[in-house]
């Protein structure tokens, strides 16, 4: 089988977790402060926490916004449910907006229309690591005095404008989960570029107390000062990332070579069989997290699934729109969003990862083709 997706190892993950057993196997030691102090260097973030999940990020944007009962939180229909249940988890009346028509971002043009003055946050999610119209989305938060999220689970090293992802809005959170490009088997990060946030943000991190502060020497104890959760992970979690983000550059490139070469042999097909392939637009620089294409009709999408399983190639479908969703419908009139529905009755990815070889990618290319032509008739 050709699987969708396969972890890159480096070969240091091992070392690297053996080094804290023998030290510190707790949070918060010599790895975790390596992983954070690579991300504030390379791409400018503020203030960076590691977490247990990219959801325990948003859970600790959620508290750090203060969302009470009746505020409200704009979302991408178009996304995984966490993006959602952080907000609602804390009372939230979630607001959804429809994707772009080409490609599967939230439609920044239709979000100042649902604005109200309950309005607290608008949450962007950078699908497949390519960047939403973050300049228009921070413009209408300065009007409407908003705060902006981004949920940058699938876009580490990926820019807006030259801007790395993650570093736009007042907050933001990554993903490291095993099926992202840097992984950790379960992690994430979250990201503080307003002060205003930072203290508070530290002291949710360690279970509502101000243990940060005593370590540094500020305060001469610590206690509890404040709501809060075990957010940050284990030394292990650290020391497998930090293995893999001394091998980042090396790790996107595999990714990049794989992304293009689908990407130049589909260009000359695509247009035979009515399908449409990734939407880049001018502004974003993407980190090859997906190469997805979207088919004519839900039928062709299912049988490009069946077929391509059939000859050994994972090519799932994506996120069904949380609009739609059972949980969702329970308190909610339904909503007509056509092109969060149309990306996921049409929308199917295909396997990239870096120990993909180019025989293997000729191979899904082919049966791709073939697919598509039996599709046809």
């Amino acid at each position: 089988m050709i699987v969708l997706n396969k972890p890159h190892l480096t070969g240091k993950e091992s070392e690297y977790i053996g080094q804290a057993i023998k030290g510190q196997s707790s949070g918060n030691g010599v790895f975790t402060k390596k992983c954070h102090q690579f991300f504030t260097e390379k791409y400018g973030f503020k203030k960076t926490l590691l977490t247990t999940s990219c959801t325990d990020a948003l859970e600790m944007c959620a508290l750090l916004l203060n969302i009470q009962i009746g505020d409200e939180v704009i979302v991408p229909s178009y996304t995984f449910v966490s993006t959602a249940n952080a907000f609602v988890l804390r009372g939230a009346r979630i607001v959804f907006v429809d994707s772009c028509e080409h490609q599967p971002n939230i439609d920044v043009s239709k979000i100042e229309e649902l604005i109200t003055p309950r309005t607290k946050a608008i949450v962007v999610v950078h699908y497949a690591g390519v960047a939403v119209d973050m300049d228009t989305v921070m413009n209408l938060a300065d009007r409407y005095n908003l705060f902006v999220i981004e949920d940058a689970a699938q876009a580490i090293d990926a820019y807006y404008n030259k801007r790395a992802l993650g570093s736009i809005g007042h907050l933001a959170c990554f993903s490291f989960h095993e099926t992202k490009n840097i992984i950790s088997g379960e992690g994430g990060l979250l990201v503080i570029n307003d002060e205003r946030f930072i203290q508070r943000a530290e002291v949710l991190w360690e279970k509502g107390t101000n243990r940060s502060a005593f370590i540094r020497g500020e305060v001469d104890k610590y206690g509890w000062v404040d709501v809060g959760s075990s957010f940050l992970p284990s030394e292990l979690i650290a020391a497998f990332l930090f293995a893999q983000l001394e091998h980042l550059e090396t790790i996107q490139q595999k990714r990049k070579h794989v992304w293009n070469y689908y990407m130049r042999a589909l260009l000359e097909v695509a247009g035979n069989f009515d399908i449409q392939l990734p939407c880049i637009p001018n502004y974003a620089q993407h980190n090859s997290h997906i190469f997805y294409l979207v088919c004519n009709s839900f039928d062709q999408r299912n049988h490009l699934i069946s077929n391509l399983y059939a000859s050994n190639i994972q090519a799932p479908f994506h996120y069904p729109p949380l609009h739609l969703s059972n949980f969702y419908l329970q308190t909610h009139k339904p909503k007509i969003l056509p092109n969060a529905s149309k990306f996921f009755d049409r929308l199917i990815r295909l396997p990239i990862h870096s120990h993909l070889s180019k025989t293997d990618q000729d191979y899904v290319i082919a049966e791709l083709i073939k697919a598509l032509q039996s599709s046809l008739h």
